[in-house]
């Protein structure tokens, strides 16, 4: 069973192309109505936009969970199989999914934090940056995704990328943390050797002409390095979220409603990174769960562990690492919250 795709590509091509349209609307809107150039959101707006980018989450679920009850019944391919399960099951994962991913994101915000401060990149043009870097992210996750529907269908692809998660997790939980060092990153050594740097910002520009010649302006640089710093989250991501789903649909849905919030949360959680210190640990331990259900659990419990087991682990593992957090910065006081 866990081989039938319910939404392939090829017969449901117009929900991709209808969901790809809703999000240009989303973004367009986003950028157009709540975004003005130069200015910054008030924490009181970005967390409404936040909540709303959440509720616009569920409300997809929903609508997806009410389409596949009226759709699976007529597939003559799924004829003698529980449609209401079979669409309860994939509302799960979309949640499931999405719950992982928005995790992920926010330890993405933190790095947002970190590169903005090593190129002290002035507040008013952080909305610029954080816009283009989530549509680059949308490109590079579309394009991750296309390649893992197909190479998910091999076993020992799975197994591997099962292996890399608990590994890289057992990373996270284990392994001291390095600091963030654009100096190093190569494609910011490439970008320097290729372009001359300004040292300076020129307002919100990504380049400018001087004397004939093309400069890159730190705003340039610190796009790129928000970029580089997806795909390396996206290597963890996705193959994280095909192991709660089969179906690319799922993947890719939940994977870009977790990443268009981006913007909005993280200027609700820039001023808040220490206080979040046990997540990491959280996600940690997420990504070796994901990682047992791909090379172990899933042929354990018969090719498929519960998605709503795996939703309640996921769940209760974010809430104790959030919690934790929370009694850790009570029991320390505003000073040394470091638990390293």
């Amino acid at each position: 069973m866990e081989d039938i795709l319910l939404l392939p590509l090829a017969d449901y091509w117009w929900a991709y192309a209808g969901f790809i349209t809703g999000l240009l609307l989303i973004l367009a809107f986003d950028l157009g109505v709540f975004s003005k150039p130069g200015t910054l959101p008030t924490l009181r707006a970005a967390i409404v936009r936040s909540i709303c980018f959440v509720l616009l989450a569920l409300a997809f679920n929903y609508g997806l969970y009410q389409f596949l009850l009226y759709e699976l019944p007529t597939r003559p391919d799924l004829v003698g199989l529980d449609h209401a399960q079979l669409a309860r099951d994939t509302s799960l994962e979309f949640l499931a999914g999405y719950v992982v991913e928005y995790a992920l994101a926010i330890d993405n915000v933190f790095v947002f934090v970190a590169v903005f401060s090593y190129f002290a990149v002035p507040a008013q043009y952080q909305q610029k940056v954080l816009f283009y870097g989530i549509m680059g992210a949308i490109l590079f996750r579309a394009l991750f995704i296309s390649l893992g529907s197909i190479l998910m269908q091999y076993e020992w692809v799975v197994a591997i990328f099962g292996i890399f998660l608990i590994l890289t997790g057992l990373k996270i939980l284990f392994l001291p943390e390095k600091p963030i060092d654009p100096s190093r990153n190569p494609v910011i050594l490439g970008i320097k050797r290729i372009f001359p740097v300004t040292p300076a910002f020129h307002g919100d520009k990504f380049w400018v002409e001087i004397d004939g010649k093309t400069w890159v302006t730190p705003l340039f640089v610190a796009l790129a390095f928000i970029e580089f710093s997806d795909i390396i989250f996206a290597i963890d991501s996705v193959p994280a979220i095909f192991a709660l789903t089969n179906e690319p649909f799922i993947v890719f849905t939940s994977n870009i409603f977790a990443i268009i919030g981006l913007r909005s949360l993280f200027f609700v959680l820039q001023s808040m990174v220490k206080a979040f210190l046990f997540l990491k640990y959280g996600l940690g331990v997420i990504l070796v769960f994901v990682g047992l259900k791909m090379v172990w659990l899933n042929q354990a419990f018969g090719g498929k562990f519960p998605i709503s087991w795996s939703l309640l682990i996921i769940g209760s593992i974010l809430a104790v690492s959030i919690l934790v957090s929370v009694a850790w910065n009570r029991v320390r006081g505003p000073e040394d919250k470091d638990p390293t």
